[in-house]
């Protein structure tokens, strides 16, 4: 593995324990931003890795759709990215609740984590077969 993508991959890691004990300490906001975080450093490491062109972008829909223009299926469904979409503005800049309908919560993070889980298993598997 690249040593960009690894550091990528690490930083995905350590946003993901961030997320997790920001979640014990009912801290939702910075919780569900950290969760986005994990997704998005984790894909652009495989971008790194396969020397595809890194756009500056936060969207997790783009991203993947351009790991898939380039022959990457993910595990990420459509539904997770429009979600991980949806909480990066609101969880880094005080412009309102993460979640346009309803303050996030426990339960809301836990699914969060669970995505990031995913997306962080998936690219860390990736490494793995094509290392």
């Amino acid at each position: 593995m690249k040593d960009e993508a690894q550091i990528w991959l690490k930083y995905a890691g350590e946003n993901l324990e961030s997320a997790k004990i920001l979640l014990q300490s009912n801290l939702y906001n910075p919780c569900l931003h950290n969760v986005q975080q994990t997704v998005e450093k984790a894909l652009k490491a495989i971008l790194i890795q396969k020397a595809i062109k890194l756009k500056r972008t936060h969207d997790i829909l783009e991203i993947k759709y351009l790991l898939q223009g380039n022959g990457i299926e993910t595990n990420i469904t459509e539904d997770d990215c429009d979600f991980l979409n949806s909480i990066y503005l609101p969880s880094k800049y005080p412009v309102g609740s993460v979640l346009s309908d309803y303050e996030p919560d426990k339960k809301i993070c836990q699914e969060a984590i669970k995505i990031a889980e995913k997306a962080l298993k998936f690219v860390t598997e990736y490494f793995g077969s094509t290392c």
